[in-house]
Parts: structure tokens; C-alpha cells; sequence
């Protein structure tokens, strides 16, 4: 038993060691930025930084980020779920069209991003297509419309995977069973397969949410400097105003939303366990 114990503790160690270097580490930098200033070439512990992190303008980005990132989120799930479903109901002929869903992602995301500003260009392909058809051509980039496009396109596989892996574990024979008993199409969805497929969707949520609130290359390739998110603050103030405290301070915001919307979401998975109902 002690040996047991020793080799998982064994095991763990290279875990562990990642964790405190790329996890605890930066986590205990950012604590220290944020609630320290230099006076006379002294540090002195202070919140002045995280006070001025409540100025207005930063908190009305904060919010615009949070705003973009609900919507990108909830437009992922709608499209996400029907896709995730009908993938899950195609067998092996599924599984093909997951890599299809998949394949994106085997791509660097910076060259996904610049891919959709080369078809929103004003020149680019979608506009000399409307163009042609003699439709006109708009503005497509640097718009609200391309960042959350971009946002979408770019974390839509996060959104179907989870819910995937949930859809395709749900017996056949529940299903059967609730249309044995007289229950529609409707009724098996509503009843059996969505309260079982919560936890997949609690997971999707998270796991979009998360990157949209926080991104910052998307807004400024697709957006420009019109439409600064959090993130996009964020690292102006560590990059350009070479303001680290601020920066800091910024990302406290940042860290606590991340914890309460995963805290919200988990109360949410822990009462999806129950399973499905059929009434």
C-alpha cells in the first residue's frame, strides 16, 4: 500500500511541477502587480491600481466584452446542439463529419483569423461575389458583425465536442422506451435527451465562454481599434503603456469573472446528474 502511494505521488510530480510553474507562478506575478506600487524605488502594498481598474471607461469595455462573449456563447450553443445531435444520430458516417467539424482547429488560429479577413476584405471574396451578382458590395470588416463571426467560427468546435461526447453515450433503448410509452418526437427531446445532454451543454458553455470573454487577437484583426474588448485592454496596458500594475489590476477583473461564471455553471452541472424525466 505505502508503495502505491508512493508511485502515485511519483506520478503526480511532473504534474504538480506544471502547475506551480505556468498556473501558481504567473497567478502569484499578477497578485503582486496588482497590489504594489513603486514610490522612491520602494515597494509599498497598495490597491491604488485596483481602484483605478473601476474607472468607467474600463468597466463599460468590461461590460461591451462580457455582452460579446454571452452572445457568441449562446449562438455557439444554438447552432452547436442541432449539429452535435444529428452527428451523434449518423453512426460512423458521424464520426467522418466530426473530423470535417474538427478540422479547423488543426490549423493555427491567427491563420483562421487572417482566412476570414481575406473573405470580408473589401475586395475580398464575398463582397466581389455580391458585387457580381450586382447585389453591391458592404462593409464587412471591421464591424461588431466580424468580431462576433470570427468569435463563432473560431470556438464553434468547443461548443459541438462536449456536446457530442454527452449525445452519443445516451442510450438508444431510453429513447425507445419514452416512444413506447406514447411520447412524440417532441416529448423524447424535451424530456429525455436534453436534461440528460445538460452536462454536455454546461461543459460547451464553459468551454466558449471562457476564450470569448478573454480574446483580444480576433477584435483586433476583425475589429480594428473601433472595438476594444477586456482582453485587448488588457495587453495594452502590459505591451504599449508598459503598465504592468494596471495590467495586473485588470486582470484580477478578468480572473473573478472566470471563477463565478465556472462556480454558476457547475451548480448547474451538479443538478443535471439526475437524468431525464418523462412525464
Amino acid at each position: 500500500m505505502f508503495k502505491r502511494a508512493m508511485t502515485q505521488k511519483m506520478l503526480s510530480l511532473p504534474y504538480l511541477v506544471w502547475m506551480s510553474v505556468f498556473i501558481v507562478v504567473p497567478l502569484l506575478l499578477v497578485l503582486y502587480y496588482a497590489f504594489t506600487k513603486h514610490v522612491d524605488g520602494t515597494v509599498v502594498i497598495s490597491a491604488e491600481h485596483l481602484l483605478k481598474a473601476f474607472d468607467p471607461v474600463y468597466m463599460r469595455v468590461l461590460l461591451h466584452s462580457i455582452l460579446l462573449a454571452l452572445l457568441t456563447t449562446a449562438i455557439c450553443l444554438l447552432l452547436g446542439y442541432p449539429v452535435a445531435y444529428m452527428l451523434a444520430r449518423a453512426g460512423r458516417r458521424g464520426r467522418f463529419l466530426l473530423v470535417l467539424v474538427v478540422l479547423p482547429m488543426w490549423m493555427n488560429f491567427l491563420l483562421r483569423t487572417y482566412a476570414w479577413m481575406s473573405l470580408l476584405d473589401n475586395q475580398g471574396i464575398i463582397n466581389s461575389f455580391l458585387q457580381w451578382t450586382g447585389i453591391g458590395g458592404t462593409t464587412l470588416m471591421y464591424t461588431e458583425g466580424a468580431v462576433i463571426l470570427g468569435m463563432v467560427y473560431n470556438f464553434f468546435p468547443f461548443m459541438v465536442l462536449p456536446l457530442y461526447s454527452v449525445l452519443i453515450k445516451i442510450p438508444r433503448s431510453l429513447t425507445e422506451a419514452a416512444e413506447d410509452l406514447g411520447a412524440d418526437s417532441l416529448r423524447v427531446f424535451t424530456r429525455v435527451t436534453l436534461p440528460l445532454s445538460v452536462p454536455g451543454i454546461v461543459t460547451g458553455i464553459t468551454m466558449v465562454f471562457m476564450p470569448a470573454v478573454t480574446t483580444f487577437a480576433i477584435s483586433r484583426l476583425l475589429g480594428g481599434s473601433q472595438y476594444m474588448l477586456f482582453g485587448d485592454l488588457i495587453e495594452n496596458q502590459f505591451l504599449f503603456a508598459q503598465d504592468w500594475s494596471m495590467g495586473a489590476a485588470l486582470s484580477i477583473f478578468m480572473i473573478v469573472i472566470i471563477l463565478l461564471s465556472m462556480a454558476v455553471l457547475s451548480r448547474y452541472d451538479k443538478g443535471a446528474k439526475g437524468g431525464g424525466i418523462l412525464w
